[in-house]
């Protein structure tokens, strides 16, 4: 890997950012959902983060992105804002480097540094359980998965905050009207 950091998102990074997520996903979808965040409550500017690595073009070059944004979870206590990541990407020939994994750490080092006591998010159990991320619904958080994911995709990071006796940490995620 080339010289390379971890840092904020600005806005001239956005077509960047959008340029490695449309080629992560796929399609303009995810790339959308990120511009519709970013004019919504549930961004965080300091948890939004790129991987920027020195390139053949520029020595700025945006290779990785992750966002820590924000969720709902309702239970029997009542409803709690809380952290949730989504999405993490990396430009397609340059994963498997170590940049998602040091993008996660990142995020989820800022989450702690702000005070929040978990982080949620629906991905790979096998990649982010590697990470520390554990089943949600062992801690009595839910999520409406889509038909494809598995279970298990439903996973939260524990922060050092965290407080297994807070009845306001159990309950169902809520997406925000932004996810549709």
């Amino acid at each position: 890997m080339s010289d390379w950091t971890i840092r904020p998102e600005r806005p001239e990074d956005f077509p960047a950012i959008r340029e490695v997520l449309v080629a992560a996903f796929g399609d303009d979808e995810v790339a959308d959902g990120v511009d519709r965040i970013r004019e919504s409550w549930i961004y965080r500017p300091a948890t939004s983060l790129v991987a920027v690595s020195g390139g053949e073009v520029s020595d700025d070059e945006v290779v990785g992105h992750v966002m820590i944004d924000g969720c709902t979870v309702t239970g029997a206590a009542g409803e709690r804002t809380i952290a949730m990541l989504t999405p993490l990407a990396v430009r397609p020939d340059r994963q498997r480097r170590g940049f998602g994994a040091a993008l996660v750490r990142a995020a989820l080092a800022g989450a702690e540094e702000a005070g929040e006591p978990l982080v949620v998010l629906e991905g790979s159990p096998r990649y982010y359980g590697a990470l520390g991320f554990l089943p949600a619904r062992e801690h009595g958080i839910e999520m409406h998965l889509p038909d494809w994911a598995p279970r298990e995709a439903a996973q939260v990071y524990l922060l050092p905050a965290y407080d297994p006796a807070d009845p306001t940490l159990r309950g169902l995620i809520g997406y925000p009207p932004i996810f549709g």
